[in-house]
């Protein structure tokens, strides 16, 4: 059978087009799909065809902006309109869903978009976020539309109207929750009146639109002023050297507790070697037109003090995936996080359903364990990760294996390690207690108490022990932190969005990172030291933890040695030795990974955090002295200068 699509014969809406004789047409995107009509004839049609006669009758308004007749100096098109064609700026600006569809029609021929057949992984996102992404891009060009625009108005366009609908992931889509007894995995419905806040999977989100080079995508290259952005290596270098002072004031517990915390709730995702799932490593000098498309290598400068050295001259850096938002909404690139955005204790049992099942033993509620010392008295570790043994380890041999929990990173350093194993402990201590209490529970019902339980003691010392030693009280009481000792709190509020923000999860949450030591200690149950070992040597390599004891003298160093100060100093042990292999002489650099990251994430300047938080007025904003003594010293080589107070 043969269909001629004749416009005059055609009406469209979503995914349904409607023939005047009265025959309904539906349809559902892929490369070719099969058409039905209402009266039981059914044929496959080329299904982007659809989505161009769908454009071709709908001249619906999606999104009016009233200018005022003002020019758009700013716009994308602005320099086309005014310079070139020599005609002024439209007063007002409708982009129809016309407009719309036929965008997407024309970024489908360079984008594929193919529907998994179970769920949506980071690599099946991508490709819809590119296609948001690049079908943005067009209208915003077509329509001279500022950044500003792009990023707080073109969002408003409803695209569960256009033919995008049949490509947008269930999650991302609008959602109906059947309140249930127990939190899900995934952290889907833990708001039910807005479904996907918080849950894996979402885009982060915003409290400065994202400052990027063309206003979208592209990641950010120039100052405010229009200079070219150092190498992140060159800021590494000047401004975050190796100073080692210490804070008394806290110890590596700190540490250790913040990046379990990270881990629990900011992961972006991003595209990873296929066989070793690690950070890609052929950005810096990739195969003939093979070169990874979110490659972003960071150049390290020839005169580098250590890495001249060796002659190193390139860092493999890959961008993070595009995002899919809700309801798959046009705007600018925001990345996905593929955690939970609550404090739900995810990282001990993992983000989906099937890696949660992978912990379980399927008995008691409990999780998997490996008991490496059968016959004594010593507790289980981790299990062992033998599916990709590689994935997030550093092993110098096939036999060495690292360990398995509910996030990837956990033998990403041995002091993060440890703690996945003391909350593994203490979730099997804590089911088989209930099962004692409660014989007749199932493994189900064991599980997910004990898991309840265990959220709720880490969200406990989240927020009475870790917070306040970080932010201090007169923070916490400003803000209505300090957990009641009495009675039960009753402040839930279901208009507050728990999601993590773009710029707290590529650069805020960082701050942790000047507090790393350059070696790591171990402590005798009478608080004495043992022995020590350089940071960059259990970074990804956990294998102490299979020497009988050594984890509890790791705890007790913990609990007793100094963390660094907080400050811009950062130990050589990341900046120098990153995930360096044994026998390296060099390894990466931690700090130019979280400039690179900050950069293609969009974070705004200094400048636009110092004019937000202070309602305009920058001149009110304390700059500390250090930090311009710490410019003036390694910008242009002055030591003596005398200290200088701006307010």
């Amino acid at each position: 059978m043969r269909l001629i699509l004749d416009e005059e014969k055609l009406l469209c809406s979503g995914n349904t087009m409607a023939l005047k004789d009265g025959r309904n047409i539906s349809f559902r995107i892929s490369t070719y799909t099969r058409v039905s009509l209402s009266d039981g004839c059914s044929f496959l049609v080329f299904a982007w065809i659809s989505w161009w006669w769908c454009a071709c009758v709908s001249g619906e308004c999606a999104l009016h902006l009233p200018r005022g007749g003002a020019p758009t100096s700013s716009s994308l098109s602005h320099h086309l309109l005014n310079d070139v064609l020599l005609a002024a700026s439209p007063a007002s600006v409708c982009i129809t869903y016309s407009d719309i569809e036929k965008a997407l029609f024309a970024t489908s021929s360079k984008i594929a978009v193919t529907q998994p057949e179970g769920e949506w992984t980071p690599d099946d996102l991508a490709p819809v976020g590119e296609l948001l992404l690049e079908t943005s891009r067009i209208i915003a060009l077509q329509h001279g539309l500022t950044a500003s625009e792009v990023a707080h108005y073109l969002p408003q366009v409803d695209m569960m109207k256009t033919s995008v609908a049949s490509i947008c992931p269930a999650f991302a889509s609008p959602t109906l929750c059947t309140p249930g007894k127990y939190r899900r995995i995934d952290g889907l419905c833990n708001n039910v009146h807005h479904p996907t806040w918080g849950a894996t999977r979402s885009v982060f989100q915003r409290f400065l639109p994202a400052a990027y080079s063309d206003g979208i995508s592209a990641p950010r290259q120039s100052s405010a002023r229009g200079a070219s952005l150092p190498s992140p290596r060159l800021v590494s270098a000047m401004v975050h050297r190796d100073e080692g002072f210490h804070d008394h004031a806290a110890t590596l517990m700190l540490i250790a507790w913040g990046q379990l915390m990270d881990h629990d709730f900011t992961l972006t995702a991003m595209s990873l070697d296929p066989v070793s799932r690690n950070e890609p490593q052929g950005c810096c000098a990739p195969p003939a037109g093979l070169k990874n498309p979110y490659c972003l290598e960071i150049d390290v400068p020839h005169d580098d003090r250590f890495f001249g050295l060796f002659r190193f001259r390139c860092i493999d850096f890959v961008r993070g995936f595009p995002g899919v938002p809700q309801n798959c909404r046009l705007g600018q690139r925001n990345q996905i996080n593929i955690l939970t955005g609550v404090i739900d204790g995810n990282t001990v049992y993992g983000g989906t359903d099937e890696e949660a099942r992978a912990l379980r033993m399927g008995v008691g509620g409990l999780l998997r364990h490996y008991d490496h010392f059968p016959g004594t008295d010593m507790k289980e570790l981790l299990p062992l990760k033998t599916d990709i043994p590689d994935e997030g380890c550093i092993r110098e041999n096939g036999s060495q294996l690292c360990f398995l929990a509910g996030e990837i990173r956990v033998n990403e350093q041995l002091i993060l390690t440890c703690m996945h194993t003391l909350l593994m402990r203490e979730h099997n201590r804590v089911a088989s207690r209930l099962s004692r209490l409660n014989p007749h529970w199932d493994d189900e019902a064991l599980y997910q108490e004990t898991r309840r339980i265990v959220a709720a003691i880490i969200q406990h010392i989240t927020f009475n022990e870790f917070l306040p030693q970080l932010l201090g009280r007169n923070v916490m009481e400003q803000y209505d932190l300090i957990l009641t000792k009495k009675g039960y709190w009753d402040g839930y509020d279901p208009s507050a969005d728990p999601s993590i923000s773009a710029s707290f999860a590529a650069a805020a949450f960082r701050f942790g990172h000047s507090l790393l030591p350059s070696s790591v200690e171990r402590w005798s149950p009478s608080h004495k030291f043992i022995a020590s070992k350089r940071l960059h040597k259990l970074i990804r390599q956990p294998f102490d933890l299979f020497r009988a004891g050594v984890l509890d003298e790791y705890f007790l160093g913990m609990l007793n040695q100094p963390a660094q100060a907080m400050d811009d100093s950062i130990t050589q042990e990341v900046t120098h030795h990153l995930f360096a292999e044994p026998g390296e002489r060099h390894g990466l650099d931690l700090v130019s990974f979280n400039v690179q990251r900050g950069r293609e994430v969009g974070i705004p300047g200094y400048g636009a955090w110092r004019f937000t938080m202070t309602n305009g007025n920058p001149d009110a904003f304390y700059v500390p002295t250090w930090a311009i003594l710490k410019v003036l010293r390694f910008k242009f080589g002055l030591v003596n200068v005398l200290p200088v107070c701006f307010t």
